[in-house]
């Protein structure tokens, strides 16, 4: 009976709940909170909150964002505000690639998904967040998580140009800083 009363409250407390938090700046201006699922890509998380943790997201622009689709980001190699933008979305960071983490989660309006090349074993640290649904995308990216907090500010994030590309031109709205907190 009494290991049965401690499962019981074990399955009672409360998981530690991971979010990511990003303060943008640009035309876009405040701070958008993200739940991070780690129960569904926990190396995709990891990846994320190691990156960070390291300050590798600071000052990162937003360099791919396509009206009624999804604003791109986490190229920390190429994508710092101030380099040359003509390469930004073509790196990485200084770690290996992930293999794909596919679930059943839909790409649904404020869902985050991990970015990657053709090969789906190739999400390294760029992420994009949906504006609008986008099915074609479901059990093909991983899913790292959704914004709780903040969509007016992914909403206001300037447009890129051109339907396909959706390259951002000129001055492209950033993250500032980027956190990751734990809370039980």
């Amino acid at each position: 009976m009494r290991e049965l009363a401690f499962a019981l409250v074990i399955a009672a407390s409360p998981a530690a709940a991971t979010t990511l938090e990003l303060d943008i700046t640009g035309e876009a201006q405040g701070t958008v909170i993200i739940d991070l699922f780690e129960e569904v890509a926990p190396n995709h998380v990891e990846r994320i909150a190691t990156l960070a943790e390291e300050g590798a997201y600071d000052d990162v622009v937003f360099h791919r964002v396509i009206d009624g689709f999804m604003a791109q980001t986490g190229d920390v190699e190429f994508g710092r505000l101030g380099q040359d933008m003509r390469y930004a979305g073509r790196g990485g960071s200084q770690y290996d690639d992930l293999a794909a983490e596919f679930s059943d989660l839909s790409f649904e309006r404020g869902m985050v998904g991990m970015a990657r090349a053709a090969d789906p074993d190739s999400a390294n640290s760029q992420f994009f967040i949906m504006f609008e649904p986008a099915p074609p995308l479901n059990g093909e990216y991983t899913v790292v998580g959704q914004v709780i907090e903040g969509m007016e500010v992914v909403d206001a994030i300037k447009r890129g140009t051109g339907r396909s590309s959706g390259a951002v031109v000129g001055q492209p709205d950033y993250i500032a800083a980027a956190r990751v907190t734990d809370e039980n």
